[in-house]
């Protein structure tokens, strides 16, 4: 046998080991998913500074931020899993992007204004959390709370609007749909009228469960690694456009809402009251406050008819009835704040408010919080 074929024998062995190799790591990595592992190992909160919000981004370049699936991955990074001082009053502040902060600054949001009140009950601290994250759904926000009660609160502020509230919407944010094992034990748990079997959730198969087909999460949690450095060295953690689009004053004269074309009473088949529900027996003994939140009300053409660009005044009338009955008939600390913001201090959305709105609504809403306290 000459030199060259031992050579390509050679080579050949190398590169036959070297698959076998690659296929026992992905039939390894499908069958232990150490994907949950890793996400809690986080750069965050020792060598960077803690994110005081769930990451959340489309344009990652610019906000060195990022949407991401892995729950674990989003908690390890936020300034929530940090050890929880003795002195600390823990308040979590849960909802879609109205909490979240659209277009605030980090010390502008619901949470940081709270927090910037420093206020002090019987030696204790209160410490806001922006535990919120963009897209209405309540399914969404149960999820959420359900994996942040790990981190000890010791209050749950939930803000609420009815477009959180649609049963056929509660599965349509991606974070429910790709973490279906946790949403489906949800569902179980709580008795929840929701379709565990929708085929929006994401099952993935053998091959989707390998290296080669989660390389997109794996590199997700590498980026927002990565995009912590930035974070850390400027407090940007989303894109602020020179320019947005204010919020809608005038509409036609339209009063449907969702799939319902004509005024009628709301009840439990149409809004998921029984997520909402179950959000209040999770937290067990630790208070929670559910808060209808403030949104804009137009005074421009047909605003006799809709609210503004998301709600008909039938709808939302009956929305406030129907949430302020069921609060009452369970004994819920329920806050209705839906006009406690001027029309001045909205944006872009019947619900994002400016940073003057955030702040006239962290006073009113942290004498709620003291009042629990006390």
């Amino acid at each position: 046998m000459t030199t060259e074929q031992t050579n390509w024998r050679y080579l050949g062995r190398i590169v036959v080991k070297a698959a076998l190799l690659f296929v026992l790591a992905n039939v390894l990595f499908a069958l232990l998913d150490p994907l949950p592992a890793l996400g809690r190992v986080s750069l965050y909160n020792t060598l960077l500074t803690g994110r005081v919000r769930l990451p959340y981004g489309e344009n990652p370049a610019d906000s060195y931020n990022l949407s991401l699936n892995s729950l674990d991955a989003m908690f390890a990074s936020h300034e929530v899993s940090r050890p929880k001082a003795t002195d600390e009053y823990r308040v979590l502040l849960i909802g879609e992007s109205s909490v979240w902060g659209f277009l605030l600054r980090p010390d502008e949001t619901l949470a940081a204004q709270i927090n910037a009140g420093d206020y002090v009950v019987d030696g204790r601290n209160v410490r806001a959390y922006n535990i919120g994250y963009p897209i209405f759904s309540l399914t969404k926000d149960l999820l959420l709370l359900d994996t942040t009660m790990q981190y000890q609160p010791d209050l749950v502020v939930w803000m609420v609007t009815l477009e959180s509230f649609p049963r056929e919407e509660q599965l349509f944010p991606p974070l429910v749909q790709n973490n279906a094992a946790a949403v489906r034990r949800l569902f179980a748990d709580y008795n929840l009228n929701l379709d565990p079997q929708d085929e929006r959730f994401v099952d993935r198969s053998f091959i989707e469960r390998t290296i080669v087909g989660r390389r997109r999460e794996l590199a997700d949690w590498l980026r927002l690694q990565l995009y912590g450095v930035a974070w850390s060295a400027t407090g940007i953690d989303q894109h602020y456009p020179a320019e947005f689009d204010p919020r809608q004053e005038d509409f036609e004269a339209d009063v449907s809402w969702h799939n319902l074309n004509e005024p009628q009473p709301l009840n439990e088949d149409v809004l998921a009251l029984d997520v909402l529900a179950a959000g209040i027996e999770r937290v067990g003994d630790t208070p929670m406050i559910v808060i209808n939140e403030p949104m804009f009300v137009s005074s421009g053409e047909n605003s006799d008819l809709r609210y503004n660009a998301f709600y008909p005044r039938w709808a939302y009338d009956a929305y406030r009835d129907l949430l302020a009955e069921t609060a009452a008939a369970n004994g819920w600390r329920y806050v209705d704040l839906w006009d406690a913001v001027p029309p001045s201090e909205f944006t872009d959305s019947a619900v994002h408010l400016t940073p003057e709105g955030e702040r006239l609504l962290a006073e009113r809403i942290s004498e709620d919080i003291i009042d629990v306290m006390q």
